[in-house]
C-alpha cells in the first residue's frame, strides 16, 4: 500500500512558503543548465516565486480532493481562499487569473 507523504502547505507562512519555491525554482534552473541550456533562452519562460507559491498551494487544493481538477468555479474559489490567506500573493493569484494568464487560458 502507497503512503501519501505529501505535506499540504496551507498553513505555512508565506515567508516559508517562498524559501520552498525559490528552492524549486533554483533546481528548475540548475537541472536545466546541466542539461546543456541556455539560461538566456528559457529564464523568462519561468514562473516567479510567487507564482510556484500559487501553484503549489493550488495542487495541495487539488490533491485534498482526491486529485480532482477543479471545474472553473471552484478553481476561482480556491484561488480566491489562497489570496485571502496570504495577501502578499494577491497581486499574483489576479494577474494568473487575468485575460491572459495561464490559468485563465486553462479553465476559461
Amino acid at each position: 500500500m502507497a503512503v501519501n507523504n505529501h505535506i499540504p502547505r496551507g498553513r505555512a507562512s508565506l515567508e516559508v512558503l517562498r524559501a520552498e519555491a525559490q528552492q524549486e525554482r533554483e533546481t528548475i534552473v540548475e537541472e536545466r543548465l546541466m542539461s546543456g541550456e541556455d539560461p538566456w533562452a528559457f529564464m523568462e519562460e519561468l514562473p516567479s516565486v510567487d507564482e510556484l507559491v500559487v501553484y503549489l498551494l493550488r495542487a495541495d487544493a487539488i490533491n485534498a480532493n482526491d486529485g480532482r481538477r477543479p471545474s472553473p468555479t471552484r478553481e476561482y474559489r480556491v484561488l480566491r481562499q489562497i489570496a485571502l490567506e496570504h495577501p502578499g500573493l494577491t497581486k499574483t493569484v489576479w494577474r494568473l487569473l487575468g485575460d491572459n494568464g495561464p490559468l485563465a487560458r486553462e479553465y476559461w
